[in-house]
């Protein structure tokens, strides 16, 4: 049986994630000249809220 090629995973995921950081660089760009700034921030934030897996809303807090 062959053996797993771990770097090459790693190197496809560090791709990914290069690409992806440039892609959301291009979006706050391309909103930035549009005057859409604080909307795109909103966006942005409910996009890590999901690849976190988590959510501050629905969190429960933590009583003293």
């Amino acid at each position: 049986m062959a053996k797993p090629n771990y770097n090459f995973a790693k190197r496809q995921r560090d791709l990914a994630k290069e690409q992806k950081k440039e892609e959301k660089l291009a979006r706050k760009k391309a909103a930035a000249e549009a005057g859409n700034v604080e909307h795109l921030e909103e966006l942005d934030a409910e996009q890590e809220v999901i690849e976190d897996g988590t959510d501050a809303a629905h969190d429960p807090v933590e009583k003293a």
